[in-house]
């Protein structure tokens, strides 16, 4: 078995789809996005563009850098050849804040389990996070699946708890959410909305820049992480990301007709080449001096009935939803949204 560093996909050209049914693919790269996919769980899967851009970077402008391990192949020369990939990881190092940190993605082949290989990529990635001067180390699993027990054996302590939840749009009240909507409409008077699809407008990125501040105000739990700077670079930057990935983002913003300020924003995210049935519903927040007014119920309404006109083939929208944060969670209840499983955020000081 070795530890060999993917390179990141660089351009759109090289951006070919390996074969996720074979075994590696045909790139070390390509047989990481093999495994993942055997690894992932059941709800909306990261399409091949989505994977190598999420190699490159992280969604909020942290550095990343890939590993896969590989078994030894046979040496033709100076290279080597061959060798299945049996798993591998993707190590975040945040930029602006929290860099204290390292956010860890750990996958290993279902079918090589129980060989060691998780073991020793998490010991690799501890060294590659040490190396950066990182102290604490974060990851996510599903409450009931093997990485569960995997991160208590190492010593990992549960964190922060979210649910999934999932709307499912062809089976939705939709008379009952206008109605819905109408009546929180009469709380959120002297605001106006606005929207649009993809980029944000250069003359609204620094409104963005504030609003993505209220994402500071979500509950942590005992996560070991500090608030999040955001600029209208920062902004920007993660919207580069999230277009290299291949998403769309459907944006809706409540102002404040009065003074004109930003108050509230929501957004949704679909894989604009494959959705396959599935979006995501990505943040939703209202700024402190504006709650109270269901301004975060209306913006969540207006935005999913303007996106199901625009992609009518969606299906179903997923979200995360912290189980310390009851007012979101009455929200997405009140919608329809219905429970899809629970996650864990997993710590461990390094």
């Amino acid at each position: 078995m070795q530890m060999m560093r993917v390179a990141p996909v660089e351009n759109d050209a090289e951006q070919e789809e390996d074969d996720p049914s074979g075994p590696a693919g045909r790139s070390p790269l390509g047989g990481l996005h093999a495994v993942a996919r055997f690894c992932d769980r059941p709800g909306p899967v990261m399409s091949w563009r989505h994977f190598a851009a999420s190699v490159c970077g992280g969604s909020e402008g942290e550095r990343a850098e890939a590993w896969v391990a590989r078994d030894d192949g046979r040496t033709v020369g100076d290279q080597t050849a061959g060798g299945d990939v049996a798993g591998g990881y993707i190590l975040y190092f945040p930029q602006d804040d929290n860099t204290h940190l390292a956010v860890l993605r750990l996958m290993t082949h279902p079918g090589r389990r129980r060989e060691g290989i998780g073991a020793a990529l998490l010991d690799h990635a501890i060294g590659r996070a040490r190396g950066e001067g990182r102290r604490v180390l974060i990851a996510e699993a599903s409450a009931d699946g093997p990485a569960t027990a995997f991160a208590k054996a190492r010593g990992f302590s549960p964190a922060s708890t979210e649910t999934r939840l999932v709307l499912d749009l062809r089976t939705a009240d939709w008379s009952g959410l206008e109605l819905l909507r109408a009546r929180a409409v009469r709380h959120a008077t002297g605001y106006s909305l606005e929207r649009w699809a993809g980029p944000t407008p250069d003359d609204l990125l620094g409104d963005m820049a504030r609003l993505s501040e209220g994402m500071n105000d979500e509950p942590l739990g005992d996560l070991a992480m500090e608030d999040r700077r955001w600029t209208a670079d920062r902004v920007r930057a993660r919207e580069e990301m999230l277009a290299r990935a291949g998403q769309r983002t459907y944006t809706m913003i409540a102002r404040h007709s009065g003074s004109g300020q930003p108050a509230g924003f929501t957004q949704l995210v679909v894989d604009a080449e494959r959705p396959e049935g599935w979006a995501r519903q990505s943040a939703t927040t209202v700024l402190a001096p504006h709650r109270g007014r269901r301004l975060g119920l209306v913006l969540k309404l207006a935005n999913i009935t303007w996106f199901r006109a625009c992609e009518p083939s969606v299906e179903r929208v997923i979200t995360w939803n912290s189980v310390a944060n009851p007012h979101m969670l009455a929200i997405n209840e009140a919608m329809g949204f219905e429970v899809f499983d629970t996650w864990y955020q997993w710590q461990l000081d390094i």
